[in-house]
């Protein structure tokens, strides 16, 4: 099996550093990885170049979502690595825990029918705000069969093509959409019982 990896975002600082240093540490020199940028004015580009990753920054002409963007980066996958089976979303200031790239590719591995895996999502200061706590409370979804992802999640590349990636119309809620666009011909989504 074969993985690529879509990062997105805008003035992630250290954030992405520490993101792309959470990737590379579970994945290997040749996975592709793609970093797509919504027009930061920091160095978050010049990180993920001297990472060695694909770096497409957004025409700024066209408004910019997280749908956008990650769709560019998915597209460019199916474009120019066309033996990645699976793709790792992952937003720029989120790291990604030790162990989860294995995990994700098992729980896919089980059944060709299942689209998308996303595991716990943590929030690393939980106590620092109520936003905060709320956020990471949200993020406890049921373990087992799912309607829905969020942004993080690892997801079958035939099932993606299937869809047509994401709905970039839409400036938020664009993982339940597509989702549902996936449930309606078959395909599911799974929250496994694992720290993303």
């Amino acid at each position: 099996m074969s993985i690529g990896v879509v990062i997105i975002g805008r003035n992630e600082g250290e954030r992405l550093s520490n993101c792309l240093q959470s990737l590379k540490s579970q994945l290997d020199d040749i996975t592709p990885m793609v970093y797509v940028d919504s027009g930061s004015t920091d160095q978050s580009c010049t990180v993920a170049r001297e990472l060695g990753l694909e770096v497409i920054e957004l025409d700024n002409s066209i408004p910019y979502t997280a749908a956008r963007s990650r769709n560019t980066g998915f597209q460019w996958l199916a474009q120019n690595c066309t033996q990645v089976e699976y793709v790792q979303f992952i937003d720029g200031d989120c790291d990604l825990v030790e162990g989860w790239i294995d995990k994700a590719v098992v729980a896919l591995a089980k059944d060709e029918k299942i689209a998308v895996v996303c595991g716990r999502r943590r929030e690393k200061f939980p106590s620092v705000s109520r936003y905060n706590l709320l956020a990471d409370m949200e993020w406890n979804t049921p373990i087992g069969e799912a309607t829905f992802c969020g942004g993080d999640a690892m997801m079958r590349m035939t099932a993606l093509k299937a869809v047509n990636g994401y709905n970039i119309s839409l400036i938020c809620g664009e993982e339940p959409e597509m989702c549902v666009r996936m449930r309606s011909q078959g395909w599911k989504i799974f929250r496994i019982d694992a720290d993303m």
